[in-house]
């Protein structure tokens, strides 16, 4: 996956960029935008799914001095896949897919410690919702180690349906959360598996949950109630990792 540049200004190259192909993270536009030319804009916008956010002038300015004409699109560094691609690939190799799920984590560096764990663990890909997911930039790529332009990272416009098609291929959905009485190592990871991993401050989501076939939780014997996303994700990994090495 090759590393792209990181924004592009002004209605008439946003539009040229996403009619090109190239992957947007976000785009930002000023409130009160107008215009023939804004709509065409717009238009694609909502047609790709592109995350969008009307901001004030004053935080566009702030990004760039450059003639910005309201508008700021975020290009990705990387080349996002599908997992729909990726599953039956891993099986037709019969290799035992270990995939990743993380719902609406938004901290970038939390999302590059995780990207580099996941690397490392040989987990096959990250999913990740178009909207709500941190954004792919540089400082991503950095805390990853690089890992990130390296293992798949697949976004999804419905998590849920995402889900439901991975349970429908035969895969185990595993969502952590402190939700529930069963420990993680109590788990059989040997199986195909989705470990989901939520947000540190409102965790997986409920309907997500309810989809999951196991809920596991990390044990907590200190005071503090819960760990960080991005530890808390290595521990279930690398135990999904002793798991398969053990039957190696």
């Amino acid at each position: 996956m090759k590393s792209k540049t990181n924004e592009i200004f002004g209605i008439r190259a946003c539009i040229e960029a996403i009619k090109s192909g190239k992957e947007i993270d976000k785009v930002l536009l000023k409130k009160g935008l107008q215009g023939e030319l804004f709509h065409e804009l717009f238009t694609l916008i909502k047609e790709r799914a592109i995350p969008f956010q009307y901001v004030p002038i004053q935080k566009l300015n702030r990004i760039t001095q450059k003639n910005h004409q309201g508008v700021i699109a975020f290009v990705s560094t990387i080349e996002y896949q599908n997992i729909e691609n990726i599953l039956p690939q891993l099986y037709e190799q019969a290799k035992v897919p270990l995939l990743l799920i993380l719902d609406k984590i938004t901290d970038v560096r939390n999302f590059g410690a995780i990207a580099r764990t996941a690397e490392c663990a040989g987990v096959n890909a990250i999913i990740i919702p178009i909207k709500g997911s941190a954004l792919i930039n540089s400082d991503a790529v950095k805390t990853s180690a690089g890992a990130l332009l390296s293992i798949p990272v697949c976004r999804t416009e419905n998590l849920k349906e995402t889900i439901i098609f991975l349970k429908q291929s035969g895969i185990q959905v595993v969502a952590a959360t402190e939700k529930t009485n069963e420990y993680y190592y109590d788990v059989d990871f040997k199986l195909p598996c989705a470990i989901v991993m939520g947000a540190e401050d409102k965790g997986i989501s409920n309907d997500i949950i309810d989809l999951s076939d196991k809920t596991v939780k990390i044990p907590i014997l200190g005071n503090i109630e819960s760990l960080n996303v991005s530890v808390a994700t290595a521990i279930i990994v690398y135990e999904a990792v002793k798991q398969r090495i053990e039957i190696l």
